[in-house]
């Protein structure tokens, strides 16, 4: 097959939400149970790649593995056991991987973006202007991390400070919102979201508002939610409407990719290069 007729299409997704945020949010490391966890989860993503046929492919971690004390020494040890080597990759370059998507979402490239990547331990804002990355910064608020209470008033002040240094230093008024991560895609789900349509902030907020006050298992019976998305879905929402809230945003359009996407769209364009 040569380089032009090489196409990128998503065939499958396997998610194992083993959350090693909830060790290194409240410990400063990543615990035996957690490691081994995640050590037969990588063990089982190598088998399953061999079975496929896989011929390349990326292992990143992020915000979690960066900030455990002892994040190198574990995936030294996950390499020596299944031979996948993980990459512990910095803020700029998860928001750069989230920004390849960009050309994938098919909107307009002529105006303002803010793309907003929401994850279990960092959040990472990019502005697009006319198909360019402007600017990218990761902050420690994620779902996991306002779920365990974790996320200091610092942090939000630097988001604040940074949202509002971006909107002056680059004439920024009312950008167009796109959010990428789990959550979003199931709470535009969940609101009522068609297509690649946008949805308005008033319905995003009113259905953080119900599975606010819902219960655990109402969550799971009335709303279809994952045991996984249950608890963290709605920090996950606040921290999507605060970040919209800091450019007065009234809509937010859910492209549906993020940051695995934006890695195997590196693969493929490593492809046709080589």
């Amino acid at each position: 097959m040569d380089g032009e007729s090489l196409r990128s299409d998503k065939v499958a997704y396997t998610r194992v939400p083993i959350r090693l945020g909830e060790d290194v949010f409240e410990f400063g490391c990543i615990r035996s149970e957690k490691q081994q966890a995640l050590t037969h989860a990588i063990q089982a993503f190598g088998l399953l790649m061999q079975s496929m046929g896989v011929v390349d492919f990326r292992a990143c971690a992020t915000s979690a593995m960066r900030e455990a004390e002892n994040g190198k020494e574990v995936v030294a040890h996950i390499e020596d056991t299944t031979g996948v080597a993980i990459e512990i990759i910095g803020g700029r370059e998860e928001a750069d991987l989230i920004f390849s998507n960009f050309s994938m979402a098919t909107l307009e490239q002529n105006q303002d973006y803010l793309y907003v990547d929401v994850g279990g331990g960092s959040t990472e804002l990019t502005l697009i202007r006319r198909g360019d990355r402007v600017e990218a910064k990761s902050f420690r608020i994620g779902s996991v991390r306002l779920l365990k209470n974790k996320v200091s008033p610092q942090v939000r002040e630097d988001m604040r400070q940074w949202c509002t240094g971006l909107q002056e230093k680059h004439a920024v008024s009312s950008p167009v919102f796109i959010g990428s991560g789990g959550n979003i895609n199931r709470l535009y789900k969940l609101a009522g979201g068609v297509g690649k349509a946008p949805i308005l902030k008033e319905d995003l907020k009113a259905v953080c508002a119900k599975l606010k006050a819902a219960t655990y298992q109402e969550k799971l019976d009335r709303f279809g939610l994952k045991p996984d998305r249950a608890d963290v879905i709605v920090p996950a929402c606040q921290i999507y409407l605060e970040a919209m809230d800091l450019f007065d945003a009234r809509s937010i359009v859910v492209p549906k990719v993020g940051l695995g996407d934006g890695m195997i769209l590196q693969l493929h364009n490593r492809q046709r290069q080589g």
